[in-house]
């Protein structure tokens, strides 16, 4: 791209700079957007990013788009999947000595619960909506590595599938979804649930890892010209951050998944302590990734909130530069908390004691970003709509889990409540309040964006309010039993306790919280089939993805924008500056420095491929035999090298052009 080909520009290199740069294709190599009219620029993207028609078609897709709804629906499920488990517990124990469901099963119940809940739900929706929005946020026209993210969706929706396969069979894990040894090892887990533990979180944390390196990778070098690091939209930044997050934390749990199939499958003792192995090990591994996980599902609600509240505040968050700072102390700060959730493992004080300092220290970030988003609501003009009501929720909530997290961060309390239902109570708070809410205020957000069209504000308001009396219902009590001493991860309890009446009071809020969730889903339905048609940006909103119509085309922008403020359609109400030379023939892409974004080469984007798809069948086959024989991972070497080689062999593609 040379400058001449930009109708703006501001913000941009002076043309010396981007010509010494010599990566310059010559005009006669195709067709450019340059001078072409509307309707002819359509037709010409429209043909050359569409995704195939018929069922190869749609399985070979990598437009980000495609992919995210894949992703979110099957997270929907997902949540609603562990929801009934979750109901199903609680009915359980409504009252004492119920025998609806017996031991074996509730202890698959609570495990899958947690696996769905952590491993299927929250970090894959998370991701999801970044895949979705990033690239339209950042003004680019695919997501970077399109091809590794539809492989990170197959090897998810297959992970998650086999875990649920084994629960339908009685083969679920029922060890927890930390899975501590030595439960979980040979001597007192005979059979193959925890080796179905292993092997689906190494697995499907392999999509995590996928995904990640694909939004670093976007923020990084596809922004569109003029984004500078201080106009990241705030959402972007904490996916930004959590990917590095994701990147470091996630390669802990998966080697103490493989370390545990090591000593239960090859008969290594790693953990084993009778034979010289460290059962501690575990937790130490488990928890360095366990805690970053919190912050993991936590950090791009954040995000989210950072972008609602502007919206409806109708103006631009207070305090930007701090808001990105807390982002990243906060990223930075958790991985030096994973101790406190080992304080009764018998630790020396002085340990002990910098965790709880470390603990108690990441309350500073999360506060200047409470204070931020409060202020830029005081100084602005709020504008109560559905969104708005779950952020309020979100407030309310994460304020009490905060509270309760910083009481769990002192020893001498931990060690009286550790294992009790005042712990689930804590997390729930935290995970739900802030996380759920905010997904739940981003999916009325977005949904215009996605669908075309608007939600239900009515069935919304009735939606938050079911849910937020639900929630606090069920979960608010648990903080009184637990301090009365109820145990968590008990299927049954004496009459003698005098816990029934409570306990049948948390089933009737869960019951109600899960009620809400049927609401959503009507909600859902419903506006996507009948909602009233969304127009481009229905809440007047100043970020990217609202600059192109409501669903998105395949690709994205018919001109790349060309950047000047944070709110870039707030700051130009008329037009939109815009940057052209892209060919309209092939898949091009502007790449631009990390650090100024000044536009500095173009580049290819994958075609849709079905490889990705074998990859990931060829994978997750060697994953699933490995549970009967580690001799699998040698057999599988040779299909897995089959589809990785059909997947990176030249194809005579334009896109396989230097």
């Amino acid at each position: 791209m040379s400058s001449a080909d930009l109708t703006s520009e501001r913000d941009l290199p002076p043309e010396r700079e981007v010509s010494a740069k010599g990566d310059l294709a010559p005009e006669r190599d195709g067709p450019r957007d340059t001078g072409l009219d509307d309707a002819s620029l359509h037709r010409w993207l429209a043909r050359t990013w569409r995704t195939p028609p018929g069922i190869i078609g749609a399985l070979s897709s990598v437009d980000h788009k495609v992919i995210a709804r894949r992703y979110l629906i099957t997270a929907f499920l997902f949540l609603c999947l562990g929801g009934l488990n979750a109901v199903a517990m609680r009915v359980q124990l409504s009252g004492p000595q119920r025998g609806l469901i017996g031991p074996d099963l509730y202890n698959q119940l609570f495990t899958m619960h947690g696996v769905t809940m952590m491993f299927l739900f929250a970090v894959p929706i998370v991701q999801a909506t970044g895949i979705y929005l990033v690239p339209l946020m950042v003004g680019t026209r695919n997501i970077a590595f399109p091809r590794l993210t539809a492989f990170s969706y197959w090897v998810y929706v297959s992970g998650g599938i086999f875990a649920w396969v084994s629960f339908a069979l009685s083969m679920a894990p029922d060890v927890g979804w930390f899975a501590y040894v030595p439960l979980s090892g040979p001597e007192y887990s005979p059979g193959k649930r925890a080796d179905v533990w292993a092997q689906m979180i190494t697995y499907t944390e392999v999509s995590s890892l996928s995904v990640a390196v694909a939004t670093i990778v976007t923020v990084l070098k596809q922004r569109a010209p003029g984004m500078s690091l201080d106009k990241i939209p705030l959402y972007v930044w904490a996916l930004l951050v959590t990917s590095f997050v994701i990147v470091f934390a996630m390669p802990a749990v998966m080697i103490t998944s493989t370390f545990l199939i090591l000593d239960r499958l090859v008969g290594t003792h790693i953990f084993n302590q009778a034979e010289g192995g460290d059962a501690l090990l575990f937790q130490h591994l488990f928890w360095f990734f366990g805690h970053p996980e919190v912050y993991i599902i936590f950090l791009p609600a954040t995000g989210m909130v950072s972008s609602i509240i502007p919206a409806f505040a109708r103006r631009p968050a207070f305090g930007h530069l701090g808001l990105v700072l807390s982002l990243i102390a906060v990223g930075f700060l958790s991985f030096g908390l994973w101790v406190h959730h080992m304080f009764a493992t018998g630790l020396p004080k002085l340990g002990a004691s910098f965790f709880t300092a470390s603990s108690m220290m990441i309350a500073i970030p999360n506060g200047v970003q409470i204070f931020c988003w409060l202020a830029t609501l005081w100084d602005g003009r709020p504008v109560i709509r559905t969104p708005l009501l779950f952020v309020f929720g979100f407030f309310f909530i994460f304020v009490i889990g905060g509270l309760t997290g910083v009481m769990l961060a002192s020893v001498p309390l931990d060690l009286q409540v550790h294992d009790t239902y005042f712990v689930v109570a804590h997390f729930h708070y935290v995970l739900i309040g802030g996380s759920v809410f905010p997904l739940l205020a981003a999916a009325y957000f977005w949904f215009p964006k996605i669908t075309g069209r608007m939600m239900s504000e009515r069935l919304g308001r009735w939606h938050f309010w079911l849910a937020l009396i639900g929630f606090n219902a069920a979960f608010f009590p648990m903080h009184i039993v637990g301090l009365w001493g109820m145990p968590r991860r008990v299927y049954t309890y004496p009459a003698e306790l005098d816990w029934g009446n409570i306990n049948l009071f948390i089933t009737a809020g869960a019951v109600l919280f899960f009620l809400s969730f049927v609401l959503f889903t009507f909600n859902l339905v419903h506006g996507a089939l009948r909602g009233a048609p969304a127009g481009d940006n229905p809440w007047d909103a100043g970020t990217l993805e609202w600059a192109t119509s409501s669903p998105p085309p395949s690709y994205n922008f018919a001109r790349i924008p060309v950047v000047t403020n944070v709110e870039p359609l707030w700051a130009e109400r008329e037009a939109l500056p815009v940057a052209t030379g892209l060919r309209v023939d092939v898949r091009e892409l502007v790449i631009s420095t990390v650090a100024e974004a000044h536009p500095d080469i173009r580049e290819k984007s994958a075609t849709p491929s079905i490889w990705p798809l074998l990859a990931a069948i060829a994978v997750g086959g060697t994953f699933l035999y490995s549970i009967f024989t580690p001799w699998a991972i040698v057999w599988g070497v040779g299909p897995i090298a089959i589809t990785l080689i059909g997947w990176f062999w030249p194809k005579d593609d334009p896109e396989d052009e230097e």
